[in-house]
């Protein structure tokens, strides 16, 4: 149980269909839905497609955006064959988080106007409370909090043709918790109270690659990849076990060393974008296929002096996760006018989670999102930017025994509200 609130919390994006990935990571980015890779003007290439840096007005570019994340309460109606408590209406925590990040594109640099880029963003992450019933047990408190910096080179390979390659550095910052629990043994029947409290963290590493075409002024492809990397978290846990039923489950603590590998998949974007010159409308199709099929299991390691037979039965156990790759449809609409651009945006998304896995912590389902905004051209160096984006995921119902982690019932009502709002400068 432990190990699965830790993991769908690294994994997960804001209560959006796709795990735990936060694609919007920029004001234009949420009001176009993401569907900013072929045509992208502002600092923020630098992140969703570092290639069009090459085609970017020869300025040093810089973005600083701030965004606003607010998750609905989740609702469930069901039962959860592991505490035998009949049939629960359970609702998650409402939470809000504010979420920053910095972009910038260098001037072109020699001969072959080669150009660099930087952007610090939050990608991934997750936090998720319930306090109350059923749900309390599995997942009371998941916290997930993923920075990642992003250096980048764009190389000119013909006029109409750029390559760009960077790396990711990834630092992760966890936290799970949870009151105490109970375990439920049918023979003899027997409850054994469980509490857990883990931290930890890491830096780990991956790369990405991007491709911009521009075979006509209107027409603009593009290809990324940003590559999988894996969050070998490590930290300290405290684990506890009361005795039930006179000792017939024994007690037991643990307090040392745990740690965890997590993926953060890998991403391909596939990209179309065409302008009609006339009315200087740009609309652009967007691909997105992401590999969470890396997630498999969830599995923390303890060090050997963990030997309580119930703290090893509810953390020490690898849980199945059996997660499936995903498809992304993005559509995003940029219309310039004379100082105001606006941008619209609509996308599909598929769950990575199997309803064999689903659970508390992670009851991700497809979802639909719309997305609207726009900039403002002060002057010729400055212009500001302001955008929304609304997320809805379709409810979803588990059954048992297809469910493994004994959930029978529906999760509902699950909504994400973005606001973005972001200021440039090019000098």
């Amino acid at each position: 149980m432990k190990k699965t609130a830790f993991l769908s919390l690294v994994t997960a994006s804001i209560l959006m269909a796709g795990g735990y990935k936060i694609p919007e990571t920029s004001t234009n980015s949420v009001a176009l839905g993401g569907a900013n890779v072929a045509h992208t003007k502002n600092a923020d290439a630098a992140y969703d497609n570092p290639a069009n840096m090459i085609f970017m007005e020869d300025a040093q570019h810089i973005e600083a955006d701030l965004m606003y994340v607010g998750l609905s309460s989740t609702n469930f109606k069901g039962t959860y064959a592991k505490t035998l408590t009949g049939a629960e209406e359970l609702n998650s925590e409402k939470q809000t988080f504010i979420l920053p990040s910095l972009h910038y594109v260098s001037p072109k640099l020699g001969e072959n106007g080669v150009r660099v880029g930087l952007s610090i963003t939050v990608p991934a992450g997750l936090s998720r409370q319930w306090e109350e019933g059923s749900a309390k047990l599995v997942s009371q408190e998941f916290t997930l909090k993923i920075v990642e910096v992003s250096p980048s080179v764009a190389y000119k390979i013909t006029d109409t043709l750029a390559f760009a390659f960077g790396f990711r550095a990834v630092h992760t910052n966890g936290v799970v918790k949870s009151s105490e629990s109970a375990i439920v043994n049918a023979s003899p029947l027997a409850t054994s109270y469980i509490s857990r409290d883990l931290e930890g963290s890491s830096l780990d590493f991956g790369y990405n690659l991007a491709l911009a075409y521009h075979p006509t002024k209107a027409l603009e492809l593009a290809a990324t990849y940003r590559s999988n990397v894996n969050l070998t978290v490590e930290g300290s846990a405290v684990l506890s076990s009361t005795a039930a039923l006179g000792g017939a489950i024994p007690a037991g603590s643990y307090s040392g060393e745990a740690s965890v590998s997590i993926p953060l998949p890998a991403t391909l974007m596939l990209a179309g974008a065409y302008t009609f010159e006339k009315t200087k409308t740009t609309v652009e199709l967007v691909y997105e296929k992401t590999y969470w099929s890396a997630y498999k299991s969830l599995d923390f390691e303890y060090d050997g002096s963990l030997t309580n037979p119930v703290l090893i039965a509810a953390f020490d156990n690898p849980k199945p996760k059996n997660w499936k790759d995903t498809n992304t449809f993005r559509l995003g609409i940029t219309q310039e006018l004379d100082r105001v651009t606006l941008r619209a945006g609509a996308i599909y998304d598929n769950t990575p989670t199997p309803e064999s896995t689903l659970n508390f912590e992670s009851p991700g389902s497809n979802a639909y999102s719309f997305s609207f905004g726009g900039r403002y051209q002060i002057d010729d160096k400055i212009d500001v930017g302001l955008s929304a984006l609304y997320s809805i995921k379709k409810d979803r119902t588990v059954t048992t025994p297809t469910n493994i982690n004994g959930l029978d019932g529906t999760f509902s009502n699950s909504r994400a509200l973005l606001v973005s709002a972001g200021l440039g400068y090019k000098f």
